[in-house]
């Protein structure tokens, strides 16, 4: 970060993961910086937690201040941490009065892009070409269930660890997980937008049948494992409460439509262990910091990698005696891509772990793709040693181009999986051209057509590259055309090896598509 700031970068990101201990890194940043501090914050629990971390870091050598509600900062503290929705214009005009402030800390940054929130990052100055000052911004999310990106705020990403990265390197704890069907049907779910609607998703997953699988996986499988599960709505929250409670599994609720006090009292009673599990909604996303908690069922089904990634965050921080956090996937029927903790890890998110460490399947998964380029998945629900078994089997030869290709086509076009097609034919007897259409971006032209290793045109469907090829091949003659089909005898002419020479050619294609091996001339 002192290095991006020395180069002349001011509003600056970093993105860790949850329980990566970013309210200790910037308490700690806090405590170098020379000038005052405002640290800006949306919940109440993050207000309370960054202010006891400062208070530790700082050793009672500067005074931390609260701004928030009726709670007003002392004009002289080193650090102010404020609630930035109390920060209306007057009085956060009233804040920066006076203050020699050199350091902005957002917390929760990915909240930055709302407008009011803009609005107070403009009235500090942040984006003035004269402020002295530095934005720091920290989020273990990027990514906004709106779709807003953050370069609007921030210039630069200058430091950033994966959940994978940090649990290789033991800072923590490792994520068992289940996969659990339900017969909750989100097909006919509105599409558009980055995550499902409340309303609508309510209405499909707040079902008592799907409720009462919930309760039983969670008694069955968490145990006695402190757990969160994630929902929908409140009356989602009090429904799957209702049904743990049924089966004589202690249950809370905490939502953010509570008193605070009653809030507090819900989150100390989980803490305590008199409620075994915590039924919550829009509250422990952010912020909630329990390091005892070694389960979170996802009861809440969603398509946004970031939410899911906030939610399975409530479980990674060590804790005494806790050896791992086990994530229970809820998965309905769906055409929509689900995310799971598989797919968190960049895994096939179809993986069924039954209980197995995500980092170890995740391990195995990147072997396989070194080990066998190409290999991929069809839909369902596939455990390790099922996807090693197939693995094992896969041959690329096997593989046909698609169905819409072979009908408008007759000439021998290969598939390299969802990369592309390669096609080979001779010019004349004995001279083999090469042709390979490959995905370059993922929209407008995005096919490139390339003949013998040299890019040619691009094309807005892999359809239509195809009958380029094929009419550029028939102009060429009826030898070159007849050497471009299936049944051209060249393909099965004996060689110097086993394998008849279109297979080799094929191969060949393979291990320089996925492998990015250069062609040889």
């Amino acid at each position: 970060m002192l290095e991006a700031r020395r180069s002349g970068s001011r509003r600056l990101l970093v993105c860790l993961p949850t329980g990566a201990g970013k309210t200790v890194i910037f308490s700690h940043l806090a405590q170098l910086a020379r000038r005052q501090v405002l640290v800006l914050a949306h919940r109440e629990e993050l207000l309370s937690q960054a202010r006891a971390k400062l208070q530790q870091a700082l050793q009672g050598t500067a005074v931390v201040a609260l701004e928030r509600a009726a709670e007003r900062g002392a004009h002289d503290a080193k650090v102010l941490v404020c609630s930035i929705r109390s920060l209306h214009e007057q009085r956060l005009a009233e804040v920066i009065r006076g203050r020699n402030v050199g350091l902005v800390i957002y917390d929760e940054c990915h909240h930055a892009a709302a407008e009011d929130n803009l609005r107070v990052l403009r009235q500090i100055g942040v984006f003035e070409p004269g402020w002295p000052g530095t934005l720091l911004g920290f989020t273990a999310t990027t990514a906004r269930g709106d779709g807003k990106g953050l370069d609007e705020v921030f210039e630069r990403i200058v430091y950033s660890r994966t959940l994978p990265d940090l649990i290789d390197a033991g800072y923590l704890s490792k994520l068992r997980g289940f996969r659990i069907s339900t017969a909750a049907d989100l097909t006919r779910l509105s599409a558009a937008g980055a995550d499902f609607r409340d309303e609508e998703l309510a209405c499909a997953v707040d079902i008592e049948e799907r409720n009462a699988l919930v309760a039983r996986s969670i008694q069955e499988l968490a145990r006695d494992r402190r757990t969160i599960a994630f929902c929908v709505t409140v009356n989602h929250a009090r429904n799957l409460c209702r049904s743990l409670n049924v089966l004589g599994v202690p249950a809370g609720v905490v939502h953010g439509e509570m008193p605070s006090e009653q809030r507090a009292r819900a989150l100390a009673d989980f803490r305590a262990g008199t409620t075994h599990v915590l039924c919550n909604v829009a509250v422990l996303t952010e912020g909630f910091d329990d390091p005892g908690v070694s389960c979170i069922a996802m009861a809440r089904p969603t398509r946004s990698e970031g939410l899911y990634a906030q939610c399975v965050g409530r479980g990674t921080r060590q804790s005494p005696g806790k050896k791992d956090c086990l994530i229970l996937d809820f998965v309905d029927l769906s055409e929509l891509s689900l995310c799971t903790l598989p797919s968190l890890f960049g895994v096939p998110r179809e993986l069924d772990l039954q209980g197995e460490d995500v980092s170890e399947a995740r391990r195995v998964w990147l072997q396989i793709s070194f080990d066998r380029p190409g290999f991929e998945l069809e839909a369902g629900a596939l455990t390790l040693p099922e996807i090693q078994q197939r693995a094992a089997s896969f041959d690329p030869l096997t593989l046909e181009a698609n169905q819409d290709v072979r009908a408008i086509s007759a000439n021998a076009w290969f598939s390299l999986g969802r990369h592309g097609l390669g096609l080979h034919f001779e010019r004349r007897p004995g001279s083999t051209s090469e042709v390979v259409i490959l995905q370059r971006t993922a929209r407008g032209k995005r096919w490139e057509v390339s003949l013998d290793g040299k890019a040619k045109d691009r094309f807005s469907s892999i359809e239509a590259a195809v009958e380029a090829v094929d009419y550029e091949i028939a102009r060429m003659g009826a030898r070159a055309l007849a050497s471009a089909r299936e049944e051209a005898s060249w393909r099965r002419a004996p060689g110097s090896s086993s394998q008849a020479p279109a297979d080799s050619l094929r191969l060949a294609v393979w291990r320089r598509v996925f492998g990015n091996e250069p062609r040889k001339a």
